[in-house]
């Protein structure tokens, strides 16, 4: 890949991520003991990897893409006031692209169905974190999930849909170490923290669809969410666990759209976030919850 530099890089994606705001396993040889926590009044360097949820799209104040953006809405700007206002000084690199994916498998796969998408984490954004980051969150799956999705819609699943959605939970398993894989080479001290995903299939969003597709929904982003990053506990990262927490599906915590958070639901993600960001002993996700099964 050519290494653009950062205005090069937002001029060739920026109408991209227009048009998409408008339609809104290789492991690591062992486990690492995660980098100590920021103390108050230390120096920050962030680095955020995300989507939209980055952008805080949904909220009432959200980013234009790859900016600071200190008075925005998001879980992004809300973590960097926080830690400002514990003494902190913080660098922000918030690299989230509105309807990104995590790799450039599943972008082409998007493509092939339709779907607007008009970056990758992998390619244009793992490249592009500070070497000299002290903290990367990352909140990957939620456009991929909708991804295979449209996929399966396309008849891409044939007369199996189940089996379709066991192969990509396995190749977003080996996605998701490859950055962070990358993420790690660049940036060794990082301290990182992730977030699981809720289950979507019981999101507003999903409720216009039909009950078997609930049900797939449910099965891939609980997949993710279980057989992918939850495991990433035993490698000493924190894992934010979004999906046994009945506010993310809530109406209450989601904008209009039923599918991303609004002011209230990004002020919880940003609290949980800098809970597992502070942490020496973040605690693993629930292995087991209710929430896994809720479409029957």
């Amino acid at each position: 890949m050519t290494d653009l530099r950062p205005t090069s890089r937002r001029v060739l994606l920026g109408a991209l991520i227009a048009a998409a705001l408008a339609g809104a396993c290789s492991k690591s040889d062992s486990p690492l003991a995660p980098s100590p926590p920021p103390t108050p009044g230390s120096t920050v360097v962030y680095a955020a990897v995300g989507a939209s949820d980055a952008a805080g799209v949904g909220s009432s104040a959200p980013c234009v893409p790859f900016t600071d953006c200190p008075n925005g809405m998001g879980y992004v700007p809300r973590i960097v006031r926080d830690l400002q206002g514990q003494g902190s000084t913080v660098t922000l690199s918030n690299l989230g692209i509105p309807a990104a994916v995590i790799s450039p498998r599943m972008q082409a796969l998007g493509e092939q169905y339709g779907r607007t998408i008009p970056g990758n984490f992998i390619d244009q954004e793992m490249p592009f974190v500070p070497r000299n980051s002290t903290l990367v969150t990352i909140f990957a799956g939620a456009n991929d999930v909708n991804t295979i999705s449209a996929a399966i819609g396309g008849g891409a699943a044939g007369s199996n849909p189940s089996g379709y959605v066991d192969q990509q939970i396995t190749a977003f398993g080996v996605d998701f170490h490859t950055l962070l894989d990358g993420v790690r080479s660049r940036a060794p001290s990082a301290r990182i923290v992730v977030a699981n995903l809720p289950n979507m299939g019981a999101m507003p969003f999903s409720s216009k669809y039909s009950v078997q597709r609930r049900r797939l929904l449910q099965k891939a982003s609980v997949g993710f969410s279980t057989q992918v990053i939850n495991r990433l506990a035993s490698e000493g990262i924190p894992v934010v666990d979004i999906l046994c927490d009945s506010r993310y599906t809530s109406r209450s915590y989601l904008s209009s759209d039923g599918f991303h958070p609004n002011d209230a639901g990004y002020a919880a993600l940003a609290a949980d976030f800098l809970r597992a960001i502070r942490s020496g002993g973040y605690p693993a996700p629930s292995s087991s919850c209710r929430f896994m099964t809720t479409v029957k």
